[in-house]
């Protein structure tokens, strides 16, 4: 009987040195989308409630109050979405998984004994998982780009609180693809501390100047209390009857029309 000779290299799958060369990126990319993908569906989580917000916010800094009410406010919408009937686990609070508001999120929705996702993300000033997030639903990222995929993908809703140049990023992102409805479906963007983010951004100077339509200034609103948030979600999110896992949200093509 022959013996099969064998070079004794690993498979690629296997090859350590392979799979982090810049050949292997695009199965790096893939694995971004695919193992979240798999985490949602083996967990049953239908759609989220996207938080942003300052990883720089804690409870006992000046800015206190935007931590306490994003916890809140995700207790709230949690004890909300575990009320509504359906066999698989709807409008789940999603944050970037860090600190601050990302975690007084999942602190919140946490604490009303619902699942809660966080999208963490590899940077040189390490970012750790916040102590909130539910098993098997911690995801860690290495490229911004796919991390903002999947912020997107199962977004029903997003609620913006203060923040710096990240929160920003992640806001103008979704506001843009509202704007150029490349969703098909629309997303509720409240923007949380209306004093706040009217003096960061001057939206009527962006309509002003033309840089903006004024019917875009409808794409969002503001919110200023726990109650009110949840009050506006409620009012825009009617839950559908399609209970797939996971509910995506598929970028429209340029030959689809808008309605």
């Amino acid at each position: 009987m022959a013996l099969i000779e064998t070079s004794g290299a690993p498979l690629a799958y296997e090859d350590s040195d392979f799979l982090a060369s810049d050949d292997a990126r695009p199965l790096r990319i893939i694995a971004e989308y695919l193992g979240p993908l798999r985490g949602f569906r083996r967990a049953q989580v239908h759609d989220t409630i996207v938080f942003f917000g300052s990883a720089r916010v804690s409870d006992t800094s000046l800015m206190s109050r935007y931590y306490h009410d994003a916890r809140e406010l995700a207790r709230l919408i949690t004890l909300w979405s575990k009320n509504l009937s359906s066999h698989v686990h709807r409008y789940v609070v999603c944050s970037g998984g860090g600190g601050g508001i990302m975690e007084a999120a999942n602190r919140g929705a946490s604490e009303a004994g619902g699942r809660t996702v966080g999208l963490n993300i590899s940077l040189p000033r390490e970012q750790r998982p916040n102590p909130y997030l539910t098993r098997g639903l911690s995801f860690e990222f290495h490229y911004f780009f796919m991390r903002k995929l999947w912020f997107a993908e199962l977004a029903r809703a997003l609620i913006v609180f203060p923040g710096g140049f990240g929160t920003l990023d992640e806001l103008t992102e979704i506001l843009t693809l509202a704007q150029t409805r490349k969703l098909d479906r629309p997303i509720p963007i409240i923007l949380y501390a209306s004093a706040f983010w009217r003096e960061i951004i001057n939206f009527e100077a962006l309509v002003r100047h033309g840089m903006i339509s004024r019917e875009d200034l409808e794409l969002f609103q503001f919110a200023d209390d726990p109650a009110a948030a949840l009050a506006m979600l409620q009012a825009r999110l009617t839950p559908d009857s399609d209970d797939t896992t996971p509910s995506v949200a598929h970028a429209r093509s340029a030959a689809e029309p808008d309605g």
